[in-house]
């Protein structure tokens, strides 16, 4: 059964961030960096990302072959042996994501641009259209590759995976992902 938290916690996971999943020097290449909208309130509490009961994140990753096996969000830092890692667009949690206004992408997309020209990851994934079109000013975005790059990164706009949305299912959400994985030389 997940946790459960108090309406206390949940209060205060809102002035909380967690951390970027990002490669140490031991590490291989960084060849996807994924970019979540921000941090929901139980990632805020665990400190871990895409943590809540409900999110196919994690599934996703493991069903489109990006991961050897399925991952709890507690091993998250197992992705940077596979030359993965994971930011998010807005550092703030929040219960829901429309509860971020335009401002505050808009700075995010700035913050990641930044980030990925230091890290240069091969590939750039935004997961979520809608907070991928706010940020960058692409308003006709479509999932999949973008015609954009910043510096050397592929940009690649992948489905919200939250429970909440309800129009991309696991196995559709597994095969974008697993679109993805082929165009960045992941083996099958």
């Amino acid at each position: 059964m997940a946790p459960r938290f108090s309406e206390a916690e949940l209060a205060a996971a809102r002035s909380r961030t967690i951390d970027d999943v990002l490669p140490g020097p031991a590490d291989p290449p960084l060849r996807v960096l994924f970019c979540g909208i921000n941090p929901g309130l139980v990632s805020a509490i665990t400190g871990l990302h895409f943590a809540r009961p409900g999110n196919r994140f994690w599934p996703a990753l493991h069903l489109s072959g990006l991961t050897p096996r399925l991952l709890d969000p507690s091993e998250q830092d197992e992705l940077r042996g596979l030359g993965l890692g994971i930011t998010n667009m807005v550092a703030r949690a929040s219960a829901r994501a429309d509860e971020l206004s335009g401002a505050e992408i808009v700075a995010g997309g700035e913050r990641l641009r930044a980030l990925v020209a230091a890290e240069q990851p091969a590939w750039l994934a935004v997961v979520g259209i809608t907070v991928f079109r706010t940020a960058f000013a692409q308003p006709k975005a479509t999932i999949g590759p973008q015609e954009q790059s910043f510096g050397t990164t592929r940009v690649w706009a992948l489905p919200n995976p939250s429970g909440l949305n309800a129009h991309w299912q696991l196995p559709e959400l597994a095969a974008e992902f697993g679109r993805l994985r082929t165009a960045a030389g992941y083996p099958l």
